[in-house]
């Protein structure tokens, strides 16, 4: 049972546009999202319906969230029940997909165990998505629910040729009821080929401002500043030209803007402006790492589009 039907939260004012954090279980924003008591052991499980119902000027925040933990492992059916009773009706959740899918040769790090180091024979391989990853949205009937799923593809060593068609094989063999986006770590693999092959099946490319790709307006200029699909996604990730881990030590603990990025909010707001009139739907995901404080971020990307002149 959904405890927060649609007619209880007011209408958005821009219904194309999705703004949400790249997760929700941050216990920095206690306090400022979450106004509830929360027994430390259950805080994660129990926090989603809060801050779907968070208003801003009079209307809910956040209309979609990012779920980075069904990067490791796909999620269960019952796992997917549990966030069906806590989110209201017109919320649309965005998943990693699992890295077995998209990691061509896993890192040399100790969680892989005996496969650290080694080629992952199951990149790219359509029938393990659909049977592993897809299968619990079915059975947890969470099709209404569903953003983009985020393929997420780390920097690795194959070349453009070989990723191109590896992708391209891929995707003609995925279920075309399901929205997917990409997102790339090479910033040598934006161009044409790769335009084309997202375009072809109707996936959108991810405008992720993450430490080692261009700007997000350069990165729309490579792809010859066309969109590929009947939506988009924005991922605001981490500042340019940082690691990730000076990025992490930059905004922890998360409860404060630490450094505006006009750059990046300004450019948001132009894929934004140039998205809708198109009647595409734009998914914002904003990470804390990014300005330091996801909500924030995204109060201030939120006032700038909606001031910003046509």
């Amino acid at each position: 049972m959904n405890l927060f039907p649609e007619h209880l939260l007011p209408m958005p004012s821009f219904p194309l546009v999705r703004f949400g954090t790249s997760t929700w279980t941050y216990e920095g924003w206690q306090g400022q999202i979450y106004q509830r008591k929360y027994a430390k052991t259950t805080f994660a499980q129990k926090c989603l319906g809060e801050y779907c119902q968070y208003l801003y000027n009079g209307e809910p925040l956040f209309r979609t969230v990012g779920n980075d933990s069904t990067f490791y492992r796909p999620p269960t059916a019952s796992q997917l029940c549990r966030y069906l009773d806590q989110i209201p009706e017109d919320f649309e959740m965005c998943f990693k997909v699992w890295e077995e899918i998209t990691v061509p040769r896993f890192a040399n790090h100790v969680r892989y165990g005996s496969k650290a180091g080694q080629p992952n024979p199951r990149f790219l391989d359509a029938k393990l998505f659909i049977d592993l990853v897809l299968t619990p949205y079915y059975e947890a009937k969470f099709e209404p629910h569903l953003g983009p799923f985020l393929f997420e593809f780390q920097q690795h060593g194959l070349i453009n040729d070989e990723f191109c068609m590896r992708l391209d094989r891929f995707f003609s063999e995925l279920p075309p009821d399901f929205r997917y986006a990409v997102e790339l770590r090479n910033a040598g693999l934006l161009g044409s080929d790769y335009r084309k092959i997202l375009e072809h099946y109707g996936v959108a490319h991810v405008y992720s401002h993450w430490s080692y790709m261009p700007p997000l307006l350069q990165q729309h200029t490579q792809m010859e500043e066309r969109f590929t699909a009947p939506f988009t996604v924005i991922r605001l990730l981490t500042p340019l030209n940082i690691s990730h881990e000076a990025a992490i030590q930059r905004a922890a603990p998360y409860d404060k803007i630490v450094g505006v990025l006009p750059q990046m909010r300004k450019e948001t707001v132009t894929l934004i402006k140039q998205a809708v009139p198109e009647n595409r739907k734009v998914y914002v995901l904003v990470n804390n790492r990014a300005e330091g404080n996801a909500p924030l971020t995204i109060q201030a990307l939120k006032d700038a589009f909606e001031h910003m002149p046509p």
